[in-house]
């Protein structure tokens, strides 16, 4: 694993101003016109928000819901199609450009904050 060049290094004050929480995929559909992100509603305990999500090239959307998610949740608003979307699910870069979306292995409350 390579050492971030100091361009890439940030301060703790910045990575604080982050909002990670665990959310719950409660809805996921198609977008028309849209071949690569679909849309998801995702209930973060407090709120509930719809993101647009960039996996529709290699999931289904409902295979989505009832997954546990990680989502950044400050993260500026962008329209994409006809929808805001106010969020953003963390993914890794899987094989073939697969995003494999990250989750927890143990339980947590719907909404948690991240740190």
């Amino acid at each position: 694993m390579s050492e971030p060049t100091a361009e890439k290094l940030i301060t703790f004050e910045e990575f604080s101003k982050v909002d990670l929480k665990i959310g719950k995929v409660i809805h996921a559909e198609s977008m028309q016109g849209m071949k690569k992100v679909f849309k998801a509603k995702i209930d973060l305990g407090n709120e509930q928000r719809e993101l647009a999500v960039g996996g529709a090239m290699h999931y289904k959307p409902e295979e989505f819901v009832g997954r546990t998610v990680v989502v950044c949740t400050n993260l500026e608003p962008k329209k994409i199609g006809n929808l805001i979307s106010r969020g953003m699910l963390l993914a890794a870069d899987g094989p073939e450009g697969k995003p494999v979306f990250l989750t927890i292995t143990e339980d947590a409350p719907v909404g948690a904050p991240i740190h």
